[in-house]
Formats: structure tokens, sequence, C-alpha cells
């Protein structure tokens, strides 16, 4: 018998409520809360660091594309509500992340980092990415370490590539997939058709 050491695609997402900054206020945010929509969480090592705030800018201006496909975003660290807040009172060209379009939230007792697996042996959170569907199922997972930054546009077309598998379950995505491209059949004898096409 197999035993699974933590959580894979297809597993129900851990559940958490914490503390987060959005709009220079303390909230109070859980997952459960974001039922009925995509969601990305997007845990990073730490604020006041360098590759850090590239990521979190990029994925706030990105936000508005992000949110016509019905989902949304959490970043996540092991720092304070203080801490965030403190970062995004800061503007961009002084090292800070100035206001986003979503919340970042406090992982300081590192629960959330470590129901989801991307704690650190040094207590840093990694560059994990979560997309979480509708029914609150991990769809995707991606880990990076510290030093390599995350792309937007790859979790733009990866959650387009979910959410069309997901309304279309006889089809599957084949490799760089963009929306309107042709998809594989999933059957044998229909594949084919999209291999004799490439």
């Amino acid at each position: 018998m197999f035993t699974k050491n933590s959580i894979q695609v297809g597993d129900k997402a851990p559940d958490f409520s914490a503390t987060a900054v959005y709009e220079q206020e303390f909230k109070q945010v859980k997952l459960s809360d974001y039922l009925g929509k995509y969601l990305i969480l997007l845990f990073y090592p730490l604020d006041f660091t360098f590759v850090c705030p590239t990521e979190i800018t990029a994925f706030s201006d990105m936000y508005n594309q992000i949110s016509s496909l019905n989902a949304d975003i959490l970043g996540i660290s092991v720092d304070s509500e203080y801490c965030h807040l403190a970062w995004m009172q800061l503007d961009r060209e002084s090292g800070g992340v100035g206001d986003l379009y979503y919340p970042l939230v406090s992982d300081l007792n590192k629960e959330i980092s470590l129901s989801y697996n991307t704690l650190s042996n040094e207590g840093k959170s990694l560059r994990g990415l979560f997309i979480i569907d509708q029914d609150g199922i991990i769809q995707h997972i991606l880990v990076n370490n510290l030093d390599v930054g995350r792309s937007v546009n790859e979790t733009i077309r990866t959650l387009k590539a979910i959410q069309y598998v997901q309304n279309n379950p006889d089809e599957v995505c084949p490799a760089n997939w963009e929306p309107g491209q042709s998809t594989i059949k999933n059957s044998p004898t229909q594949a084919k058709e999209y291999f004799k096409s490439i």
C-alpha cells in the first residue's frame, strides 16, 4: 500500500483562517470564503526581499485579467500582518509593493505553509503556487526555489487550460496549449486526429 506524505493535485485544499492585509486594513480570510471561484495561492519567502516584490506586483498588475476568469489571488508568507502593511505602504521604487489588488496573508505561526508543504528548512515559505478550483480541489502545484521567480502569463495559461478541460471533460490540452488551439479527444482512436494534424 502506498502512503502519501504531503498534498498533491486532486486533493482537497487544506482550509485555513488567518489575518491578511488588504486596502491598508487588517481582515480575516478563510480559504472556504473563496469556494465558487478559482483561487491562486501564491506562497513567497519574505517581505522586503528582492525577487518577492517582482512577483507580488506582477500578479497584482495582471489582477483584472485573472479576475475576469472567475479567479482570485492570495499572497502568503511567514511575515506578520504588520510587516505586510509596512511593505504595502512603501512604494515600488523603494522596494515596497504599494497598493495591491489582492490580500497578503500572515502565516506567522507557519501552519499554512506546513499544511501546503511549502515551508523550507530555514523556516521561510518556498515559492509555491497552487491553483484551486471552484470546489476547493487542488488542480495545479508549482514550487520554485528561493532564487527563481514565477511566470504570471504561464499561471494564466494553466488556469485557462484547467477551466477548459473541466468544461470539456472529453478533451485534454496538449503542451503549450492556448485558448482557440486544437485539443486532443480523450480517446485512443479520436486522439489520432490531433496527431495527424501536427
